[in-house]
Formats: structure tokens, C-alpha cells, sequence
């Protein structure tokens, strides 16, 4: 699939050209599931869904008012009609509407079928059975259309959707029960290195505790994905060469952190070179440089850096997208904004940056952003008070305090 040596050396990869080398490689999942309205929230549509009605399914009154024929309405002039019923929501008026006549009616209730107006009830008088409209009403209105929202036959969600808390409530609206959807993603993480100590263990001098795989957790929390942590293997090659072949047996996707870089520890290289097809690349963004991504077999793979911020910005730049097209999802492109920034922002020029940054905005509606603080790789702090990543391209000096720079909100805190 990948020629390494064509990867391994040479210029740096842009972040345009590493994320169009993973997506053109990878290929959709084809099973499907069928599942209930009720657990599909999330889940991605493996059908393009058409309504069997009309949405609204009969014309209904948009207020409380009086529907009445416009032929009784006299232009620029009162008039007087008589009210001889009442239309509820669920349940309609049963006879037939008179010249002359009106009747009362309520919000959502079905317009009888020679009304073509309805008025609120705060712009009549009512006088007994009488219901007096002034020489200003306006009539062919408040009225909703049968099938003003979607016609009968028409599209309600598209093959490769996501499935929102809206889609599902336009599903419901439709009487869709059950759907078809893509079946989940089995992905398996874990954290490589000696380094690292599991929670609940005392740390001692040069150890660390593992946050690559909470982040990884929280990050891959999705009805979506069903996430396997195999937890800590440490820098023993035969026992990364095993967990790697064990997990590509069960797993569509394999996420591992930490051992891609250059040094003598960095095993994670080695044993991806034995077990499958993989490229490492170095790729020109910052945090984030040193990358692996591949296949064990039909199974994908992504050696991420051992930094956290790092584990973060490549998530979000490059494993994010490539798991949504694996899930089947339709490609979106990322949202990213403009900002006024009231910071000044260190840079070197040649890689670019996703500076870590807290999106805000002001009376006025402009937005603003503002550095959350150090931008070392190894700072969890500054991340957990960001909401957004601010992007700084490659030929970026720096940036001064009002300058607008483009910011790319965090997916947790949109």
C-alpha cells in the first residue's frame, strides 16, 4: 500500500498532503445493522432515508385564532362571520364549513378543508356566536402547508449521515422506527514506553503517569467507535510485535502513542516494520512531527507522538477525519474561524503551528482569542483551559496583539 522509502527521507510532509495520503487509502466499512430510532443517536446511516408522508402530514393552524374562507373577508372593510365549531390538536372539526361561518381553532389543529385563513384571536371580538374582524385583517395566512417541512417521498437524512438529536427528531416526526446504519468501528489504543506507570501506582523518580489513553478515551468517545484499551506495553519489541498482531485480528483501527520518533527506545518503528506495511513520516506541523501511519493486514494503523498536546493536535488533524471516512461518514471539512487574537504569538517559520488558544466572544459579536498559556508540547494545563487550536501557517513569523488569525474550535467544545 505505502512505499516507505519514498516517505522516510526528504522535505517534510505538509499537513494537506499526510492527511490526502491516509484518506485515499482507506476504505469505508460495508456492514450494516439495523437498529431502533432509539439507539441510533449517533451512529452513521448506511441508507439514504426518504419520507413515507407528508411532513406536516395534513395544513394546520400556525396560532390560536378563527379560520375562515377569504371569500367571506370584505377588503378594506369589517365583517362579521358566525363560529359554529371548534378544531383541537388531535382533534379536528367535523363539519363543513358554511359561507359565512368560522371557526375556532387552536395551534397545530387541522384547517378544515375550505379555510385558507386563520387570524389570531387577539385581533377579533367575539360576540356570543358572533366573531366580529376588523376592516384590517390580513387573510391567507398562519396556515402551515401539508408538507411545507418535507414532502411525501422527499430525503430525511442522507446515506453517510451522522445521526444528530435533530435528525432522529426528524425521523420520529416521519414515523421511521428503524434504520440502517454502518456497524461500529473496533478500535484498539495503547501507550507505549517504560516510562509510564499506571494510575493507582506510587510514581517514583523517573516515571510518569500514562494520560495518552484518557485523552485517547475521552477523544474516541462515540457511539460510532467501540474502543478497546489494551493499557501500558512497555519497549520490548516481541511484546509490541504481539499486541499489534493480536489487536489487527479484532480491530478495524489501531492507535498507539509514544515510540515514533528517532531514538534507541523508539521500538513502536521497529515493530510496525515487522508486522505490517507502515510509513513513518515527519510531517511539517508543531506538536506533532514524527507520525506512522499503515496496515497490519486489513487493519489501519496510526503510531502517534508520545507528547500529549501532540497525541491531541494529530488526533484532531489527522486520525479524526481518517476514522470518520472509515465509519463511513460523508467527508465535512473542518470548521475553522477567523479571530482577532489579544495575544502575542511566538513562532519560527517553517512548520505550522496549532497553538493552543481560548475562543471567546465579545458584546459586539466579534471573536477573539487568546493564548491559553505555554505551548510546550508536554503542557497539559494550557490544553485543558483551550477550547480551540489557533493555526499559524507554516510561513507565520509570528503574530501581534489585534492581528486576525483562523482558529479550529475544539470538537468537545463546539
Amino acid at each position: 500500500m505505502i512505499d516507505i522509502c519514498s516517505v522516510q527521507s526528504g522535505p517534510l510532509l505538509s499537513l494537506h498532503e499526510a492527511l490526502a495520503k491516509i484518506l485515499a487509502a482507506i476504505t469505508p466499512v460495508y456492514a450494516t445493522e439495523r437498529v431502533s430510532l432509539l439507539e441510533a443517536l449517533g451512529r452513521v446511516t448506511a441508507e439514504t432515508v426518504c419520507s413515507p408522508i407528508a411532513m406536516p402530514f395534513d395544513r394546520n393552524a400556525a396560532m390560536d385564532g378563527y379560520a375562515f374562507a377569504s371569500a367571506d373577508a370584505i377588503k378594506g372593510e369589517a365583517f362579521t362571520l358566525e363560529v359554529v365549531g371548534t378544531a383541537w390538536a388531535g382533534l379536528p372539526f367535523t363539519g363543513q364549513l358554511q359561507t359565512g361561518q368560522c371557526i375556532r381553532i387552536f395551534t397545530g389543529a387541522v384547517v378544515p378543508l375550505l379555510a385558507d385563513s386563520v387570524v389570531m384571536q387577539e385581533h377579533v371580538q367575539v360576540e356570543g356566536t358572533l366573531v366580529h374582524f376588523s376592516a384590517g385583517t390580513t387573510c391567507l395566512q398562519n396556515i402551515r402547508a401539508a408538507g411545507e417541512d418535507v414532502q411525501q417521498g422527499g430525503c430525511l437524512v442522507n446515506n453517510g449521515k451522522k445521526l444528530t438529536a435533530y435528525d432522529i427528531a426528524l425521523l420520529a416526526s416521519a414515523g421511521i422506527a428503524a434504520i440502517n446504519v454502518k456497524r461500529r468501528l473496533h478500535i484498539t489504543i495503547f501507550s507505549t514506553g517504560d516510562e509510564l506507570a499506571s494510575l493507582g501506582q506510587a510514581l517514583v523518580t523517573g516515571k510518569i503517569y500514562d494520560s495518552n489513553r484518557y485523552l485517547l478515551l475521552g477523544l474516541l468517545t462515540d457511539p460510532a467507535y467501540h474502543v478497546h484499551d489494551v493499557g501500558i506495553i512497555g519497549d520490548d519489541l516481541s511484546l509490541l510485535q504481539h499486541t499489534l498482531l493480536a489487536a489487527a485480528e479484532v480491530s478495524d483501527a489501531i492507535i498507539t502513542t509514544g515510540g515514533v520518533s528517532v531514538g534507541n527506545a523508539d521500538l513502536v518503528k521497529a515493530a510496525l516494520s515487522h508486522c505490517g506495511q507502515v510509513a513513518f513520516w515527519k510531517i511539517a506541523i508543531k506538536p506533532g512531527k514524527p507520525m506512522a501511519f499503515g496496515t497490519i493486514g486489513k487493519t489501519f494503523v496510526f503510531g502517534l507522538p508520545g507528547n500529549p498536546v501532540a497525541v491531541a493536535t494529530t488526533f484532531q488533524a489527522l486520525v479524526a477525519p481518517a476514522l470518520e471516512q472509515l465509519a463511513g461518514m460523508r467527508p465535512k471539512q473542518r470548521l475553522r474561524l477567523n479571530a482577532i487574537t489579544s495575544s502575542a504569538l511566538h513562532k519560527s517559520k517553517g512548520r505550522m503551528e496549532f497553538q493552543r488558544g481560548i475562543l471567546s466572544q465579545d458584546d459586539t459579536g466579534v471573536l477573539k482569542v487568546s493564548s491559553a498559556g505555554g505551548q510546550g508540547s508536554h503542557l497539559l494545563a494550557p490544553l485543558s483551559k483551550s477550547n480551540c487550536f489557533i493555526i499559524l501557517p507554516a510561513e507565520c513569523g509570528g503574530v501581534n496583539i489585534g492581528d486576525c488569525v483562523a482558529v479550529e474550535p475544539f470538537a468537545t467544545s463546539l
